[in-house]
């Protein structure tokens, strides 16, 4: 059963009171109170107020119910008292300041004394967030509202007069010991275990005390036996002979310390000077490994720039730059380069400008091949121009044969063919050449058809007086003349 918001005087935590504690007769406060060790304010003032002191005759029950009669009889005599008599009294350091508070745990033995007592004023206190609440004893706020509610000469209930008796034996042992009551149980346990380490303290303090004494008996003893003038006199002489040396062993245990002291500095300042080349160490250390960092991130940079240009090398290595620019093919009948197709036949009409443009390709290819191998041809030089390259008779009869025809249908159309016809004719003398060239170089290289003035295989050619489907099968057996050669000047042997 809880009698009210009382709070432990350590922690502040509310606490539950045992049912043991609801009823106290008077001669349980005498018992308590014989018990207790007099109160120091109390000691103080027994002198002035001519108390009742206790004898060595005098039991401690009869001290306290004389204590308590004196604290009765004064309390009568006055109209008011301090509204303290019903709490807890204040801390030992406040406790002079109030002449009544010494004696107020005897005045609540008389019940008539108590309800002639005024419930204190409660006082006002600003909460944390603003708010005003009430501070006051919470076992007088429970007088306090019976008071108001009866009357000053009506009888308190049961529960207050509970809670004030509660209160009475709370502020009894506040009062006569050094401990702020009540206690929870786990204070109470913190409590008990700090005494118990200061009695065990004081104990082995005791045993060393009688250990000493035990001692000094014991020399008292030996002393007391007596001694002789001579054997005195001896034992002044070793001892001022003990004396000396031990002044000698303490001015050489003081040069010892002043050598110590004069090392101890001296290591001070070394330790100093190596505490400040270890900071310049670390700082040079922390250069060190920052400029390695830089160098390491640098040749990493470099390593992954060399591995890219080195893959970038060998996949330019890789690449045939001859065969993307001439690409060599077919469509159909028709042998390409580059997509241009080289020859006419019959019901596919390939204008002039396409042929003549494959065989500026074709004569550009067949340049690029000779100057690649740094062949020179003997008798013929090329002179690759597009649409309209031509091949120049070095020897002889010097002249310029234009290597590309005309559709147009005038007198000079055969003219213009037969020196059309020379070109390819020329162009076909160097081509063999050239097969030889390679042949020279490379027996193993094969060519499917072979070149015999005019012929390549078992066609011609020239354009008049031949087949078209016969010109352009020659044609295309040009172009893979061509396409063997370049394939043989860029591999890997000979690249």
């Amino acid at each position: 059963m809880s009698f009210g918001p009382i709070y432990c005087q350590q922690c502040k935590e509310p606490l539950q009171l045992d049912a043991s504690l609801i009823d106290l007769a008077p001669s349980a406060y005498d018992m308590i109170t014989a018990t207790l060790p007099p109160s120091q304010t109390h000691a103080r003032r027994s002198t002035d107020d001519k108390k009742p002191v206790p004898s060595s005759s005098t039991s401690p029950a009869k001290f306290a119910w004389e204590k308590s009669r004196t604290a009765s009889t004064a309390s009568n005599a006055s109209s008011s008292l301090s509204s303290r008599a019903q709490g807890k009294q204040p801390r030992r350091g406040a406790a002079a300041s109030n002449s009544l508070l010494t004696n107020e745990s005897f005045v609540v033995l008389q019940d008539s004394v108590i309800r002639d007592i005024p419930s204190p004023t409660p006082v006002l206190a600003r909460s944390k967030k603003g708010s005003l609440k009430t501070r006051h004893n919470p076992v007088k706020s429970v007088d306090t509202q019976a008071a108001a509610q009866f009357g000053p000469d009506h009888d308190p209930s049961p529960l207050s007069h509970h809670l004030r008796s509660t209160a009475r034996l709370f502020n009894i042992l506040s009062t006569r010991t050094e401990i702020d009551h009540p206690l929870c149980a786990e204070c109470t346990q913190v409590l008990l275990n700090t005494l118990q380490r200061q009695l065990d303290e004081t104990k082995r303090e005791r045993d060393g005390y009688i250990a000493f004494e035990k001692e000094a008996r014991k020399e008292r003893e030996r002393e007391a036996q007596g001694l002789t003038k001579e054997e005195a006199e001896r034992k002044i002489e070793k001892l001022k002979v003990e004396e000396r040396l031990a002044i000698e062993q303490l001015k050489e245990a003081e040069r010892e310390r002043e050598q110590l002291d004069e090392e101890l500095r001296l290591l001070e300042l070394d330790e100093k000077a190596l505490e400040l080349e270890e900071a310049e160490f670390w700082r040079a250390h922390n250069d060190h490994i920052l400029t390695a960092e830089h160098q390491a991130a640098q040749l990493a940079s470099l390593r992954a720039a060399y591995a890219a240009d080195v893959a970038t090398l060998e996949k330019l290595e890789r690449t045939n730059v001859y065969n993307d620019a001439f690409c060599i093919g077919h469509d159909g009948v028709f042998g390409t380069i580059n997509g241009l197709r080289l020859g006419r036949v019959p019901g596919v009409p390939v204008e002039w400008a396409e042929i003549n443009a494959a065989w500026g390709q074709t004569l550009l290819l067949l340049y690029t091949i000779a100057r690649k191998l740094d062949f020179t041809f003997e008798h013929y030089r090329l002179v690759p121009m597009g649409s309209f390259s031509r091949i120049e008779k070095t020897t002889g009869d010097k002249a310029c044969y234009e290597l590309y025809g005309s559709g147009d249908l005038h007198l000079g159309r055969l003219l213009h063919n037969r020196r059309f016809d020379i070109a390819m004719v020329a162009f076909l003398d160097c081509l063999k050449h050239l097969i030889d060239y390679v042949k020279s170089q490379d027996p193993s290289v094969e060519f499917p058809h072979q070149i015999s003035k005019d012929r390549i295989g078992d066609v011609s050619v020239k354009l008049q007086f031949n087949q078209e489907e016969a010109w352009t099968r020659s044609l295309r057996h040009v172009l893979l003349a061509l396409k063997i050669c370049l394939k043989w000047t860029t591999n890997g042997a000979n690249g």
